[in-house]
């Protein structure tokens, strides 16, 4: 750290030596201040205003909960249905992700880093791969029929859910407990408790605000769903974001489409807060420890903690083998038959699937390059900024995470089709989403990191002469360069596989993307079309994963 921060004393050093920058006031001030609000007002323009069209249209044409939209039986089943799913979504993730969080949590062992990183693909994977991995699990396995059945079911879109969210908890609950001083458990312990009466009494209660945070964001999850209801739900069943899509696309009832994004719009709202309100909590927990695990102390431990290990880890790995399985198996064996197909261009597809794949190459790192600069630029305003500005633009910035992508798109759909800005059939439109959706990663993974400089290195530098801009360059922005790459890796995952807004917002079919052309195939019947799909998966699985891991050392990043 030493080396570190003389080494960029000396490059400030350097930077005032040669000679003072033209663009600084000879009163050494910088002209920041006076672009500082620039990432609010372009959230304003591209998030403000399409979600006001949306409120606007909604509170017009729905707000009549007796005669209006929201008044139809199927629509309020789809409410009633949304509400039921996140819940149970919610508690059956618990339920297999607590074993692994407890294990992790508490016993170090060999391969614990690993484990780690493993049970974070899931979430990094787009949800349209994740249905797709779901409907092969469904046919390699036989589970196609009745209750427990992996396609067009409750169990289908529940299952799914839990694979995609057992990571957050994982990360949330178990990085809160790992770091709890295990003195008072050891205690009660002492004076005869068992390890689950000592749980119950001291760990749960010390837990609760994790326990709280980890489930709000589980339930938004799953509450927000629509990759994984669409392909998975059929059409027996409908979420609030599959009957926006449906509403606006196949029946152009924007009335509708209005109302139910309004309605999942103050939701998601409510959710948000809560889930901030409780993480703050989260900061002001009891802990003391840097890391509480010890190894296990008995054969009955170690076998305790692998098999837990095993059985999360097996679970995990289904979907995605049989992903793999689905995408080179043939009839007669293996082979890379359905990855050749995709130069193949199906009757009902507007492009090939290798056309789609280089679409959403180019909108990614189109979508990526936005999400930096204007990342980057919001995460200075909020380290550097004055106090009210600090404030607005971590705000502004941060909404577009807690905003349904389905009511996202809508809303620029909406706004976007009129004489001020007309982007409905414009190519821009697509990476302008996206870039939406990956900005907030940037922010999050920047911010920190300014936030974290030592304040003796600027003050050094500002010593031996150094104007603001010259700190600015020479300081932070070596220090940050690490952490934009991975906001920028995560932003380029979200916007290979981003599905929800791009459904809206891309028009023309000749700019097709992957996850829409996977929904296509997934549609159409035929095991050569379901093996094109599936290859198509596992090539964007292994983009978005590749994007995130290979810019992050740390694979709970981001999350």
């Amino acid at each position: 750290m030493e080396r570190h921060r003389d080494r960029l004393t000396r490059k400030a050093v350097r930077r005032v030596t040669l000679g003072s920058d033209p663009n600084v006031t000879e009163s050494g001030r910088s002209p920041f201040g006076l672009v500082a609000a620039g990432p609010i007002v372009l959230c304003v323009i591209f998030y403000g205003w399409p979600i006001a069209e949306l409120l606007v249209r909604g509170i017009t044409d729905g707000i009549d909960l007796r005669n209006g939209p929201l008044s139809s039986s199927s629509t309020r089943r789809s409410i009633v249905f949304t509400i039921v799913q996140a819940a149970l979504s919610t508690m059956a993730t618990f339920v297999v992700a607590m074993p692994l969080t407890a294990v992790l949590a508490n016993r170090r062992f060999r391969g614990r880093r690993l484990v780690r990183a493993v049970v974070t693909v899931p979430f990094v994977l787009p949800t349209i791969v994740v249905a797709s991995a779901f409907l092969a699990t469904a046919e390699r396995s036989g589970l196609t029929e009745g209750p427990f059945a992996l396609r067009r079911s409750l169990f289908a879109i529940i299952a799914a859910h839990v694979f995609f969210n057992v990571a957050v908890v994982v990360r949330t609950v178990g990085g809160f407990w790992n770091q709890l001083s295990d003195h008072q458990e050891r205690a009660a312990r002492m004076l005869g408790d068992s390890w689950f009466v000592s749980f119950g009494r001291v760990t749960l209660p010390r837990l609760r605000p994790a326990l709280l945070a980890s489930s709000t964001i589980v339930f938004l999850f799953s509450f927000t769903s629509f990759g994984i209801v669409l392909v998975l739900g059929g059409t027996r069943f409908r979420t609030i974001e599959t009957e926006i899509f449906r509403h606006a696309v196949s029946r152009t009832d924007f009335g509708t489409a209005a109302a139910l994004s309004m309605l999942q719009l103050l939701t998601v709202t409510v959710l948000v807060a809560v889930d901030i309100r409780l993480r703050r909590r989260l900061a002001e927990g009891d802990r003391l420890d840097l890391d509480r695990a010890r190894p296990p102390a008995t054969p009955r431990e170690t076998i305790i903690t692998y098999g837990i290990v095993g059985v999360t880890i097996a679970l995990l790995a289904v979907p995605m083998v049989a992903l793999v399985d689905g995408a080179f198996g043939t009839g007669t064996g293996y082979g890379v038959d359905h990855f050749r197909a995709l130069a193949d261009r199906p009757p009902f597809l507007t492009v090939t699937p290798a056309q789609a794949m280089l679409n959403s190459l180019g909108f990614g790192l189109l979508a990526m390059a936005a999400a930096m600069v204007v990342g980057g630029w919001a995460s200075l305003s909020i380290v550097h900024g004055r106090p009210g500005i600090r404030r607005w633009t971590d705000l502004a910035t941060m909404l577009p995470l807690g905003t349904s992508a389905v009511t996202l798109g809508f809303g620029m759909l909406l706004a976007f089709d009129s004489d001020v800005i007309n982007l409905r059939r414009s190519w821009v439109i697509i990476p302008l989403a996206q870039a939406l959706v990956g900005i907030p990663f940037v922010v999050r993974a920047v911010v920190p990191v300014l936030r974290a400089i030592d304040p003796s290195i600027r003050e050094a530098a500002s010593t031996l002469g150094a104007d603001t801009r010259t700190i600015r360059r020479t300081i932070d922005a070596p220090v940050a360069r690490s952490a934009l790459l991975t906001g920028a890796g995560f932003a380029l995952a979200v916007s290979l596989g981003e599905f929800g807004a791009t459904s809206f917002v891309g028009r023309d079919p000749d700019l097709m993307t992957v996850p829409i052309a996977i929904e296509r195939l997934l549609g159409q019947p035929g095991d050569l079309l379901r093996g094109q799909a599936m290859a198509l998966s596992v090539i964007l699985m292994a983009m978005t994963v590749a994007a995130v891991f290979a810019v992050d050392r740390d694979p709970d990043a981001g999350l």
